[in-house]
């Protein structure tokens, strides 16, 4: 006796929902991970306990503790066994020493960001945009007793918040700053209160016509900044160099004199990722040809 088998017309498109719910589960734990390496990336020296990251990440103890053995266990974060506090781990400085090939300003900013720091003898920094965030990567304090720490390295915060933000935020096509503002809304709304969109649209338009950002207090009273957007190799506005101090430090008096070292370094920088994308010259090479005309010629072809 034959056995027909009748393939079903309609099991194929039943286990596509199924599907989806799997890959929206997957992207929303890569997520998960993702916020919970960046809250360990901005505490590198003290680590954080598990209660804060709760608090920071939003999500229930029990997913932050299992997100982070599943961190763990590749070498991406680590638990101090004594203070119980959690790291980033070696595998992360791994990746993220391979990744600096690519993305190197950094290494060349760091002596610009020393020596804009000796000039002023008020805070400077170096920070890299990452999507719709600005992320500090580098601090150097000055010899002036007083100093401003609204900021330091592993800080993250939106496009258009702090100086260097904002010179971020200003030197993107007009298209782009509307969707950064969109993006940022919520975020904003949260815990930026005073950046609203029209005061964000007003300082874009402000640092555009002086050529540099000026943060006058606005997020922290008394503490001031200025910033420049720093250009990669294809000309986009991926990195910014800034200057923090108290607000007598960032008068008219001194504001030129600081733009103009702040200037100085940015052209230093951006001639730096020009030398390293701009392709080595090949050797020139020689070569004979033969031609019906003139027999044998060598000449030199680069």
């Amino acid at each position: 006796m034959k056995v027909h088998i009748v393939e079903s017309r309609t099991s194929a498109p039943s286990s596509a929902p199924l599907e989806d719910e799997r890959s929206a589960g997957g992207a929303q734990s890569i997520g998960r991970a993702v916020a919970l390496l960046r809250l360990l990336a901005a505490h590198p020296r003290d680590g954080v306990s598990l209660s804060d990251l709760v608090v920071g990440s939003g999500l229930s103890k029990p997913t932050c503790r299992r997100i982070l053995l599943a961190l763990i266990e590749p070498g991406l974060a680590v638990q101090d066994p004594v203070s119980r506090r959690y790291f980033l781990g070696p595998e992360a400085f791994v990746i993220g020493t391979m990744a600096a090939e690519r993305y190197g300003a950094q290494r060349l900013a760091r002596d610009g960001v020393a020596r804009l720091a000796r000039l002023t003898g008020d805070a400077a920094f170096f920070q890299v945009r990452s999507g719709w965030s600005v992320v500090c990567l580098q601090r150097e304090d000055g010899d002036y007793p007083i100093r401003s720490h609204v900021l330091a390295a592993g800080d993250r915060h939106p496009l258009g918040a702090g100086a260097g933000g904002l010179a971020l935020l200003a030197a993107l096509p007009d298209d782009e700053v509307e969707a950064a503002i969109a993006a940022t809304a919520e975020l904003r709304g949260e815990r930026y209160t005073m950046l609203t969109d029209a005061v964000i649209r007003r300082l874009v338009a402000e640092t555009r016509e002086r050529g540099y950002s000026l943060n006058r207090g606005l997020l922290f009273p008394g503490s001031w900044g200025m910033g420049m957007a720093v250009r990669d190799r294809q000309g986009r506005p991926e990195a910014c160099l800034s200057l923090a101090a108290i607000e007598s430090r960032m008068q008219p008096d001194r504001e030129t004199q600081l733009a103009a070292w702040l200037a100085a370094e940015v052209r230093r920088l951006e001639e730096r990722l020009r030398d390293i994308a701009a392709p080595e010259p090949r050797p020139a090479e020689s070569r004979t040809i033969d031609t019906p005309e003139t027999g044998s010629r060598k000449e030199t072809i680069a």
